[in-house]
């Protein structure tokens, strides 16, 4: 992977001002006009806008079928087909986990992702080996992107005995937080999962990400119950809850009930502009003081067969969802690709700012609106001041 220090020249900010970067050690030494770049390799930026590197901060990186053949979907259309169908193939995969998430990340990276957050399927019957093939492929590829593991109990945590026991296993083998499923629709028992996994939160100091695809008002009910249990645990700011479906689907007083005590206790959605199902007001909570970042959810797996790792493509469905038309709309559907999922994950050093870690791209287009909507190949992509991709192709080694 090259590395050393770089001068990267001809290139534009977000506000249209022209600016160079000097780039030493992994971080950025200098910004601006006057940036002294003797002894860097130069580049030229050939006018190209230049961004902060983007964020997935929800994906499924164990599930991914990216660089197999085609696979038709073959699931049903509710959530339980979908859970039952991806168990009955995943043995067969012709790849293995740490393999078929490689692939992935390469995808990731060549858009421009520097940081993800990945949900990583956990139960007595995989145990640990989907969490042991994303951690192979963390280290592979930690000099490309960050990637921050939620243990995932996609199958329930009552509705499947023992799960909470691999989940709590998957923190000292290296996961980082824990996660939750639709605390009714899947265990059926609210408080019962909720409990569970606030009290092994609390106990190992880490966040939580709840997958909560429930609608109407029993996903009214669960909101409110990890908005409560947040408080009740002191964990402000530390809880996410990915989906959410409900908050747009349900009555709009009610709904701003729920979004302002989101805000009062820090608690962030994580959207992915879904199709089929509602988008929460992702603006008007923005509006209201809620944290929101986005992700790309399923790649290429057998819950979906869209995508390629592109967030700025999610971006713009998530602009498509909501109606964003204006220019500073569309900024802000980027800003939840972006800034938002840093503010998630906790990447602290996060942006064009002289001090700041090295991670941003360039793309030809002359607005960051553009770049939403056209969201054309990334000609240079920055890690920690190496260069991992250049045209659409990935150059890291692992």
């Amino acid at each position: 992977m090259p590395g050393g220090d770089l001068h990267l020249a001809n290139v534009r900010t977000a506000d249209g001002a022209r600016t160079e970067i000097v780039v030493k050690a992994g971080r950025i030494a200098a910004l601006g006009t006057d940036a002294d770049g003797a002894g860097a390799t130069r580049i030229d930026g050939n006018d190209d806008l230049v961004l902060p590197a983007l964020v997935d901060s929800h994906l499924h990186l164990d599930k991914s079928m990216v660089g197999l053949p085609w696979h038709p979907h073959a699931a049903g259309p509710d959530r339980t087909s979908r859970i039952e169908t991806e168990k009955r193939i995943r043995d067969n995969l012709p790849l293995s986990v740490a393999t078929r998430a490689g692939n992935l990340i390469e995808r990731l990276v060549v858009h421009g992702t520097g940081h993800c957050r990945t949900h990583v399927d956990v139960d007595p019957e995989l145990g640990l080996s989907s969490i042991e093939g994303v951690l192979e492929a963390r280290e592979r590829y930690r000099d490309a992107v960050t990637v921050q593991i939620v243990a995932f109990p996609q199958s329930g945590v009552l509705a499947c005995p023992g799960t909470i026991e691999v989940m709590e296993a998957a923190l000292g083998a290296g996961a980082d937080l824990l996660g939750g499923i639709d605390p009714a629709g899947i265990d059926g028992d609210i408080d019962g999962q909720l409990d569970l996994i606030f009290t092994l939160a609390e106990k190992h100091d880490v966040g939580i990400d709840i997958h909560l695809h429930d609608g109407g008002e029993t996903g009214a009910t669960e909101v409110a119950a990890i908005v409560e249990r947040t408080k009740a645990h002191g964990m402000q700011g530390r809880v996410a809850i990915s989906h959410g479906f409900c908050l747009g689907d349900i009555a709009e007083c009610d709904a701003d009930r729920l979004i302002a005590a989101m805000a009062e206790t820090g608690v962030t959605n994580v959207t992915h502009a879904p199709g089929g199902s509602s988008i929460p007001p992702v603006k008007k909570m923005h509006e209201a003081g809620v944290a929101i970042a986005a992700g790309n959810d399923g790649i290429r797996d057998s819950w979906c067969p869209y995508g390629d790792g592109d967030m700025l493509e999610r971006a713009m469905l998530i602009g498509w969802r909501s109606n964003f038309r204006t220019d500073p709309d569309l900024e802000l559907a980027h800003h939840f690709a972006s800034q938002g999922g840093a503010d998630l994950i906790g990447i602290s050093d996060y942006g064009l700012e002289v001090g700041n870690r090295a991670d941003f791209f360039t793309i030809p287009t002359e607005t960051v609106a553009e770049a939403v909507v056209r969201y054309p190949q990334r000609s240079l992509v920055v890690h920690g001041g190496r260069i991992v991709a250049r045209n659409g192709l990935y150059e890291g080694t692992a």
